[in-house]
């Protein structure tokens, strides 16, 4: 499927009137980057990146789109033709993807003529906004859980495809699964799920049920115990699966109570091996008030697939810097004011102090090498080829891996679910 079409009007317009103008090969770098993190966050989770490498790649113009185009006057012949060969074949850094950023990180840098950057702006800026903002509500949920797996299962508050893309970023930022199939088939992520509550009601009784799903899936199962009576299920369950039962899930109630109660029923029971998840529309700060509780592991839906609360991490795509007639680069930025940008390339540095981040360092030209500093930008796609690394479940997983160390790096005040700064100031040097 092309990702062609994944794009606004007036990206084709500006190149409409460019080519008219001459002005749309001129060689040109622009830069992603946030103006602020979503308010009450002290940073965020660049994730993305591999799903956009390989959209970028398949982003053509077939005969369908072109005859779209061309029956709705959206732009001349010859723009048309200019687009029935497009490639993007210019150069792309950034930061590697599960990495942390803050206000100013220039996340991803586009180098190539205007016109073969201008046009993946809403493409790039649609799969890193979503993306980034559920990897950075996913993050706060892994700090918020202290060690406790957590389970992505909210593909049913989001569209097909966002779905898709959400169990992914939740997995970057640190959750241990998906309920979502797709995501575990392109991906790579682990997937897992057992039953609803329309299962239990399709049987005659609660322990029916029960019988039925042990049959199929063995005494590890997870059975969810707050169909009708929570105690009572629990009792049930563990007649049924015998001690080694898996787990029990509850999906309603005061959780803190209810769990302290079923744990103790669990051990009195003779099933102390038995864990314990809650799922019932569950964000960080929910979590984190379960701290205390004896809960074993986490369902979350809603919160993470929506950002838990921000949807969009409000990342901007903007010219900074473009060549002119004679070929000499010419830095630019707006001067419209609380919009401002910093004209020119940057080159972003994680500044360190015993292993430990304590600032964003933004340079305009290139720096030195220093000991004391960590680069964060990398090579993502050469000569419109990417890098392999980056793409497929084996580049998931390294992004997974990456935003854990990054995550790591940050002060402890960064994990604080409380209102504040940015973790990290950025400088401009």
């Amino acid at each position: 499927m092309t990702s062609a079409l994944l794009t606004d009007r007036y990206e084709l317009t500006m190149i409409d009137a460019a080519l008219r103008s001459g002005r749309a090969s001129r060689r040109s770098v622009f830069e992603v980057f946030t103006r602020r993190l979503p308010e009450g966050r002290r940073y965020g989770v660049v994730a993305g990146t591999g799903r956009l490498l390989s959209l970028i790649q398949d982003f053509r113009f077939t005969t369908a789109e072109l005859d779209w185009l061309r029956d709705n006057t959206v732009v001349t012949d010859a723009t048309i033709d200019w687009l029935s060969t497009y490639r993007f074949t210019g150069d792309i850094t950034g930061y590697a993807e599960g990495e942390t950023y803050f206000p100013g990180s220039p996340i991803l840098t586009l180098s190539g003529t205007f016109a073969e950057c201008v046009i993946l702006e809403t493409l790039v800026l649609s799969v890193l906004n979503y993306d980034s903002a559920v990897a950075s509500a996913a993050s706060r949920m892994v700090s918020a859980a202290d060690g406790r797996p957590l389970a992505e299962m909210g593909s049913r508050r989001a569209s097909e495809q966002s779905a898709v893309a959400a169990a992914r970023a939740a997995y970057i930022g640190g959750f241990g699964a998906t309920s979502n199939l797709e995501a575990g088939r392109t991906w790579g992520v682990p997937t897992m799920g057992t039953a609803a509550h329309a299962f239990t009601l399709l049987h005659d009784t609660e322990e029916e049920a029960f019988r039925a799903q042990v049959a199929a899936l063995g005494a590890g199962t997870t059975l969810l115990v707050d169909t009708y009576d929570v105690g009572r299920a629990v009792s049930l369950a563990v007649q049924i699966a015998g001690p080694s039962l898996g787990a029990v899930r509850i999906d309603s109630g005061d959780l803190p109570s209810q769990v302290a109660a079923v744990r103790a029923q669990l051990d009195m029971l003779g099933a102390p091996n038995t864990k314990i998840t809650v799922t019932n529309d569950l964000d960080e700060y929910t979590i984190a008030a379960l701290r205390a509780a004896p809960v074993d592991s986490y369902g979350v839906g809603t919160s993470v697939v929506t950002g838990s609360g921000h949807p969009a991490s409000g990342m901007v795509f903007k010219l900074v810097s473009r060549q002119d007639d004679a070929g000499t680069w010419v830095d630019v930025a707006k001067k419209s004011t609380a919009k401002a940008t910093v004209a020119g390339q940057k080159f972003p540095m994680r500044t360190l102090r015993d292993g430990s981040a304590y600032a964003e360092t933004v340079y305009l030209d290139p720096p030195a090498a220093s000991a004391s500093e960590r680069p964060l930008s990398v090579a993502l796609m050469t000569g419109g080829v990417p890098d392999p690394r980056y793409l497929g479940p084996a580049g998931t997983v390294l992004a997974r891996s990456r935003c854990a160390a990054s995550v790591a790096e940050l002060p402890v005040s960064a994990l604080r679910l409380s209102r504040g700064d940015a973790a990290l100031p950025t400088v401009y040097v």
